[in-house]
């Protein structure tokens, strides 16, 4: 077992916080449709608009403090929203650039490589930059360093380009403080919406070497808890979703006056 019971309870304790927030904050759309009113009930779309906001902020508000609670049973250091950094050796600021070119017309990313030229790069000029921040740092007993970037469960294909460039310059900004520093930059995706099918890579292949770059659903959980963790968040997720339900059900009931 990954997780103690105690440390079940906590993490349980942490999203059924969460949702309590979201409903605390949460502002419904006052559309009239009174077609739809009078067909499915006003808890009903209020229910699914607030689904509606709850998905796109279903990072920042979930699974972000939920990644937190599960990598302190495990790593040394743990923060969300880590500033990484605001400068960079111009060298290597050119040196992403040009990897980031070699992508686009001959796509064989190598993480490993990368990061050789990235090292190799730290001279000239400190360029500033605006700060940037990872959605979670983590940091091992022995100092090596993971920084993830958490996506959606169906990432814009279009924007991948400009995503391998903050884990380039993430590195960059950390190798400008240290040059001798252990880092890893990742993309983390938290569930895998095909499932049981394998995470569809194609749409990420091309810029990320999905080895190192890129951890989906179970991998990244395990990660950040150890083995096993995934299938007992799961469980986490159902026992606040039993405890909530009377507060969820009040809550969308009074939509109907």
């Amino acid at each position: 077992m990954a997780l103690t019971n105690i440390q079940k309870e906590q993490i349980q304790q942490v999203i059924a916080n969460c949702l309590r927030n979201k409903f605390k904050n949460y502002v419904p759309k006052n559309n009239f449709m009174p077609f739809h009113f009078r067909l499915l009930g006003k808890d009903r779309l209020a229910l699914y608009s607030f689904m509606q906001s709850l998905l796109t902020t279903f990072g920042s508000s979930i699974f972000e403090p939920v990644a937190v609670a599960v990598a302190k049973t495990k790593f040394l250091k743990v923060e969300s929203q880590y500033v990484v950094g605001d400068s960079i050796y111009s060298d290597c600021q050119h040196a992403v650039q040009t990897i980031i070119n070699g992508l686009t017309i001959s796509a064989k990313p190598n993480k490993i490589k990368e990061l050789e030229i990235l090292r190799i790069s730290l001279s000239g000029t400190i360029n500033n930059l605006k700060p940037s921040r990872a959605d979670l740092f983590v940091e091992t007993t022995s100092g090596e360093q993971y920084l993830f970037d958490l996506k959606t469960a169906k990432p814009n294909i279009g924007a991948f380009q400009k995503h391998k460039q903050t884990l380039l310059e993430w590195a960059g900004i950390t190798y400008t403080k240290d040059k001798n520093a252990q880092v890893h930059t990742l993309i983390a995706i938290p569930y895998n919406p095909y499932e049981p099918q394998p995470y569809q890579f194609w749409t990420l292949a091309g810029m990320l070497d999905l080895e190192k770059e890129l951890k989906v659903a179970k991998d990244f959980w395990d990660f950040l808890g150890g083995d096993g963790v995934y299938e007992e968040l799961l469980d986490c997720f159902e026992m606040a979703g039993i405890e909530l339900r009377p507060e969820i059900d009040e809550y969308f009931a009074n939509f109907n006056h």
